[in-house]
C-alpha cells in the first residue's frame, strides 16, 4: 500500500473538517422544505454561502466535496470551484449526475455558462433524449437569447415550444417556459407570437404566486418585464 503523502493528509483533513462543519449546520426543517421541491440537503443557502466565502476558490477541495455525492458539499463545490478548470466531458458527466434541481441549477449557472464548453455543451444537450439534461440545453439556450442572440433561430425555437411544452416533463417544461417568456420580454418582434403560445397552451396558468411575485404563465411574465422596462 502507498504511504498517504503530507499534503494528501492535510487535503483530507480539510475536507473533512469542512463535511463536519456542513453536517452542524444541518436543519431538519430546511431538510424538510427542500425535500419537497426534490432537493436533499437540510443546510441554510446563506450559511453555505458563508463558508464559501471564508474558503474562496478552492478547485482541488472542490472536486473532492463533488466526489462526494452529498447535496450540501456539491452545492459548496460549485461555489468554491473555477468553472473555466473543467473539461467538456467532465462537465457532461458532472450535470448527468445532478439529479436534484438545485444542483443542477448552480452547476448549469455558475459553471457552466462561465466555461469555454458552454455552446457545444448547450447544442449537445438540447436535444438530448433525457429531459432533465435537455432542461440544461434549454436553460443555456434561455442565456444566449438575452445575450448573444446572432446565430439562433428564434422562430424555430417557437415552434419547438408550441409543439412540446404542454407535454413536456415537469423540469424540461419549465425551462421550455422560461425560453419562451424571455424571448417575449427580448425580442419585441417575437412577443405577439410568444403571447399568443403562451395563452394558447396555458402552461403554468394555474400555478401558485405568492403576493408581490410575478407569475411563471408566460403572457403575465412578458407583460410584467416589459411595462417595467418600459415604466
Amino acid at each position: 500500500m502507498a504511504e498517504t503523502t503530507p499534503a494528501e493528509t492535510t487535503a483530507n483533513e480539510v475536507l473533512a473538517g469542512v463535511l463536519a462543519e456542513l453536517a452542524a449546520l444541518e436543519d431538519p426543517r430546511v431538510r424538510e422544505v427542500n425535500e419537497r421541491h426534490g432537493d436533499d440537503h437540510g443546510v441554510n443557502l446563506g450559511k453555505l454561502r458563508a463558508i464559501a466565502k471564508r474558503l474562496k476558490t478552492r478547485q482541488d477541495l472542490a472536486c473532492r466535496l463533488w466526489e462526494t455525492g452529498d447535496g450540501a458539499a456539491r452545492l459548496l463545490a460549485l461555489l468554491i470551484c473555477r468553472p473555466k478548470a473543467f473539461g467538456r466531458a467532465e462537465l457532461d458527466g458532472m450535470l448527468r449526475e445532478a439529479r436534484t434541481p438545485k444542483v443542477h441549477e448552480w452547476l448549469v449557472n455558475y459553471v457552466v455558462k462561465k466555461s469555454p464548453h458552454a455552446e457545444e455543451l448547450r447544442v449537445g444537450w438540447f436535444a438530448d433524449p433525457d429531459p432533465v439534461v435537455a432542461s440544461a440545453g434549454w436553460a443555456l439556450t434561455t442565456a444566449r437569447v438575452v445575450k448573444r442572440p446572432e446565430g439562433l433561430d428564434l422562430a424555430g425555437l417557437l415552434d419547438v415550444i408550441e409543439a412540446e411544452m404542454r407535454d413536456a416533463p415537469e423540469r424540461l417544461q419549465w425551462a421550455m417556459n422560461e425560453c419562451l417568456s424571455t424571448i417575449g420580454i427580448e425580442h419585441a418582434g417575437h412577443r405577439a407570437r410568444a403571447i399568443g403560445i403562451g395563452e394558447r397552451l396555458e402552461v403554468l396558468k394555474e400555478y401558485p404566486t405568492s403576493p408581490g411575485c410575478t407569475s411563471p404563465f408566460a403572457p403575465v411574465w412578458i407583460a410584467e418585464m416589459v411595462r417595467r422596462r418600459e415604466a
